[in-house]
């Protein structure tokens, strides 16, 4: 099943300044692809580039959402209920980033699950990521994500 145009705080605690997402616009369970546009007053942009760090917090956001989507009813998405959970990169395998974007551009990023081990309360995955400004490739990585439930929440 594929969701398409999702607001991304359906699926993440963050918020400004930390949202690296603007918006999911392609969902499955293996697939993600998300759009950001990028501010002159975002805390990752340094003489009017985004930074590396930018550019990996929002792959890590994107990637995210693939496993954060296993923990909510697909058909009630805007109005489901929050849990409580906890995410974090648990290694990056490899990076290449060959640009930065500017301030005022808009980034595309596409991650695929590689793989997946899941137990009731954490899900750690390995996620390829691409992030595009228009159709130019821009950075390549693969991340190993942890993410976990916490096990005391009541339903």
């Amino acid at each position: 099943m594929t969701i398409s145009a999702v607001d991304i705080r359906n699926f993440l605690p963050h918020r400004k300044p930390m949202l690296m997402v603007d918006r999911v616009n392609e969902l499955t369970s293996d697939t993600v692809k998300t759009d950001f546009e990028i501010s002159d007053d975002n805390i990752f942009v340094e003489d009017g580039a985004f930074s590396e760090f930018g550019l990996i917090e929002n792959a890590a956001q994107t990637c995210s959402t693939i496993v954060a989507r296993s923990y909510f009813d697909s058909d009630d998405l805007e109005n489901k209920k929050k849990k409580n959970v906890i995410g974090f990169i648990s290694s990056i395998k490899s990076i290449q980033v060959l640009s930065l974007p500017k301030s005022g551009q808009t980034i595309e990023t596409i991650s695929t699950l590689l793989s997946r081990f899941s137990t009731e309360h954490y899900n750690t995955c390995m996620v390829n990521c691409k992030t595009f400004h228009e159709s130019e490739l821009i950075m390549e990585c693969e991340l190993n994500l942890f993410i976990k439930t916490d096990p005391d929440e009541k339903e």
